[in-house]
């Protein structure tokens, strides 16, 4: 399960920029127990990770 926080940014010019953290559950092979991998990306990339 992935969890998705949406922040935006703005420049001086007006223009926006869209990031989006992610933050997914990952097992570990060795311990089976789970670990948190964090990433900030564009939001047009996001939901690309997701699935």
């Amino acid at each position: 399960m992935a969890k998705k926080v949406v922040a935006t940014l703005k420049k001086d010019d007006g223009s926006v920029l869209k990031f989006a953290r992610i933050i997914k559950a990952v097992r570990s092979p060795k311990t089976g127990a789970y670990t948190f991998k964090e990433e900030i990306v564009p939001e047009e990339k996001a939901k690309d990770l997701l699935k």
